[in-house]
This record gives structure tokens, C-alpha cells and sequence, in this order.
């Protein structure tokens, strides 16, 4: 019986090979970016459609009948928080970067129905985003030099008489804000109330970040970006002293 012999093998000649190598090298190289570009579309994507916390205000409810006069020295007491908000748009979603510590220090003086003196820091190195230090925030504001945002009230507010049963009252108030080394005049509003024996105050300061010459953080390349602008708020709880 006579074996029939193998057919030959067929070769491919090592220029054909190499050119189609070459030829799929782009699709490939292409793919693994548009996979890249995907992945990080939807972490940003995610980011952004996280909700931010809402900003600070009075407590909800109905605060205890005041107890004691209102007037006298007050000083921040735990509870007190303070941070900062600033707009952020990624993948045509809207949405707030948001900041909170509770390193809050300072007092205000009530005498004769105003508010005759006041004088609050933040601890601006303690803030964290999302209960995570951000370095490049600290490199924004120079908190190594100037590790504190400092306000202070520079013109009396006269407060409402209904503050002193115990309603909310707003109060336009005038002072200075210093921040990463320079000192700025703001107005701003504060709501506030009596809560048994302390005091209870919300507001915010507008902040853009020119006057304060602070470098605004990096964003998402042109996935995203931060604005130029934000606000620093607050929400305080003062006990006597």
C-alpha cells in the first residue's frame, strides 16, 4: 500500500507577517485608549454624580426656648464646622467640590442689641473633601505659610429684638477675610437664632480666587473642570463664656 505523502506546509513569508502585525498594531493601540478614555469617563462620571453635601445652614427643627441674656461673649463650641464649596462641571454634569472641618475657633461679643466685635479661624490644613486630605488644596491655599482663614467683624450688626425670644434673624454683616496671606474687605448674611442657652449662626462669604490670589486647584483635563469662584460657609454653635 503506497503512502500518500503530506501535503507541504504551507509558510508565510516573514514579510507578510511583520506587515500584518504592523497593520494591526494601531487597532490595538487604539482600542487600549478608547478603553482608557471609557474607564476614566465613568469614574468621572461617577464623581460627578455623587450629591455634594448641602450647604451649611441653622439646624432643622425648633430650637429651645433661650435661656439666659444675649448678651455677653460667645465662643465657638463643638459642633461648630466650616469649609468651603466651589462648582465643578464634568461630562456636562454640575456638580459642588465640597470641604469640612470642624477646626473652628473664635468668639463674638453682644452688647446693647449688635454684634460689637467678632473674630473666628479656621484651620484651613484640617479641611478634608469627601473625609480625605486633598494636598493639592493645601498647595492652593499655602497652608504651610498661612495655615488659617481668619474673619473679622469690622462694623457693629445690629441684630432684630425678635433675636432675643428666640427667632431667626439675618443679619448683614461687614468685616475682613484673610486667606493665604492677604486680606480682603467682604459683606456677606448671616442667619442666626438662640438655642437654650447657646447661639446658633449659618452663612457664607463669596470667594473668588483672584482677590485672595489663590491658584485655582487642577480639574478633570477635558473631561472637566473647577470654576475660578466658590464660597467659604460656616455654621457655628456658641456657648457663653
Amino acid at each position: 500500500m503506497t503512502r500518500q505523502a503530506d501535503p507541504p506546509t504551507r509558510r508565510r513569508a516573514p514579510g507578510a507577517v511583520s506587515r500584518r502585525r504592523r497593520r494591526r498594531r494601531p487597532w490595538i493601540a487604539g482600542g487600549s485608549v478608547l478603553l482608557i478614555l471609557v474607564l476614566i469617563a465613568a469614574a468621572v462620571w461617577a464623581f460627578a454624580a455623587q450629591p455634594a453635601p448641602a450647604p451649611l445652614a441653622l439646624p432643622r427643627g425648633t430650637a429651645a426656648a433661650p435661656s439666659g441674656p444675649a448678651g455677653g461673649t460667645w465662643s465657638a463650641a463643638p459642633g461648630s464646622v466650616a469649609g468651603f464649596r466651589v462648582p465643578e462641571h464634568s461630562l456636562g454634569i454640575s456638580s459642588d467640590v465640597v470641604g469640612r472641618t470642624r477646626a473652628v475657633t473664635g468668639t463674638i461679643v453682644i452688647a446693647g442689641g449688635r454684634v460689637t466685635a467678632a473674630q473666628f479661624r479656621v484651620r484651613l490644613a484640617a479641611i478634608t473633601v469627601g473625609g480625605k486630605q486633598e494636598p493639592q488644596l493645601a498647595k492652593s491655599l499655602g497652608t504651610r505659610q498661612h495655615p488659617a482663614a481668619i474673619f473679622t467683624l469690622t462694623r457693629p450688626a445690629a441684630l432684630s429684638p425678635a433675636f432675643a425670644s428666640g427667632a431667626v434673624v439675618t443679619v448683614r454683616v461687614t468685616g475682613e477675610l484673610a486667606m493665604d496671606g492677604v486680606l480682603r474687605p467682604v459683606t456677606f448674611t448671616i442667619s442666626g437664632r438662640r438655642d437654650g442657652a447657646a447661639l446658633q449662626a449659618a452663612g457664607s462669604i463669596p470667594v473668588a480666587f483672584s482677590r485672595w490670589d489663590i491658584t485655582g486647584p487642577g480639574g478633570a483635563g477635558f473631561l472637566g473642570s473647577l470654576a475660578d469662584h466658590g464660597v467659604a460657609e460656616f455654621r457655628l454653635t456658641l456657648d457663653r463664656t
